[in-house]
């Protein structure tokens, strides 16, 4: 999902997509998927969380005892499988915020201002300090 604007065009070309819409399509297609095969009936909150931080896991195996050399020369030969886990995770996500009735893109734009009153760039540039240690 590549939805990054170009700051040398801020309205965006005739063909670039809005990422509210990228989401919600991608939610639709999962929802359908679902739909199609009936699998709602299995899809408890504590099932889908489990799900999600099971794919989680998954994305972390690609990164368990190696050094950074070692990640890099992972990431180089296995991209597509690490971007295969990262999907399966997004997945979840749109999934749970289907049920859940979460508007993720206003969720995460509040989420973000809340984070940049927490790491204002004068405080945090430069360093890994949690917001109550600026």
């Amino acid at each position: 999902m590549n939805v990054r604007k170009d700051p040398e065009d801020p309205e965006g070309s005739e063909d670039s997509q809005d990422p509210e819409d990228v989401l919600q399509k991608m939610q639709k297609r999962i929802i359908a998927f679902n739909d199609q095969r009936n699998w709602s009936q299995f899809h408890t909150p504590k099932d889908l969380a489990l799900s999600l931080v099971l794919e989680s896991a998954e994305v972390l195996e690609h990164f368990q005892w190696k050094n950074e050399r070692e990640v890099r020369e992972h990431l180089t030969r296995h991209k597509q499988d690490v971007a295969a886990e990262l999907s399966d995770s997004l997945y979840w996500i749109l999934l749970m915020a289907h049920y859940f009735d979460i508007d993720l893109e206003a969720t995460f734009e509040a989420k973000m201002k809340q984070n940049e009153a927490k790491y204002p760039v004068e405080k945090a540039k430069g360093s890994h300090k949690k917001y109550t240690e600026l």
